[in-house]
């Protein structure tokens, strides 16, 4: 990302990330302060400071972070399942906006992860959120964001905004959408954009 943002000649960007992506923003943010301009989080965790409860069963958190995280489950289980296990519970259960998902949105979803090595990046994504909390932490502690942030929460309530204050060196702008579920820029787009727009619009002016 650092290389394709000097190739392009577009930094410092806003730079916007959702859910299990955190691991991969916060480390351009914390590594490149340089090229991000600000740092929007939706629904975002970081491993180190609370993510890995999500894998944790027997405390609430939810079976699909290990089935993804251990090598060949998902190939032997999902494959060939994909519609059913997105449509069939992915998207329901995590949902709050009814009609979020069409059903052309969640053949084009199925149709992706059905290709060739679909799940390949899903499963790095996770079995790095079981791995990398120490080597997160220990950004965190050297270099804390120093750029303006957003934490944009909805299902997952203060989680973000929680997270974000453990990383970050300054003020973190929070926004609660109530009522939408996980899938916020499914769920409530014009919401969403509204809160980024204002957000990066104030950072601008600066």
């Amino acid at each position: 990302m650092h290389q394709l943002i000097a190739l392009l000649g577009l930094g410092p960007v806003h730079l916007t990330g959702q859910d299990i992506s955190g691991g991969t923003v916060f480390r351009l943010a914390a590594n490149h302060p340089e090229d991000v301009r600000s740092l929007t989080a939706i629904e975002m965790g970081l491993a180190g400071f609370g993510l890995e409860g999500l894998a944790d069963i027997t405390h609430g958190g939810t079976w699909h972070i290990g089935a993804l995280a251990a090598p060949g489950i998902p190939e032997l289980l999902f494959a060939g399942r994909e519609r059913e296990l997105l449509g069939g519970w992915a998207f329901p259960s995590m949902t709050l906006v009814q009609d979020a998902f069409t059903s052309d949105d969640i053949d084009e979803f199925a149709r992706t992860y059905a290709r060739p090595d679909g799940w390949r990046g899903a499963v790095g994504l996770y079995r790095s959120m079981l791995s990398e909390g120490e080597e997160l932490r220990e950004l965190a502690d050297s270099r804390p964001l120093t750029m303006p942030a957003l934490a944009v929460g909805a299902l997952g309530g203060p989680f973000t905004s929680a997270t974000l204050d453990q990383v970050a060196a300054g003020d973190v702008t929070s926004v609660q959408l109530d009522g939408v579920g996980h899938y916020v820029a499914m769920e409530a787009p014009e919401q969403l954009a509204t809160a980024i727009l204002d957000f990066v619009a104030t950072v601008d002016a600066m």
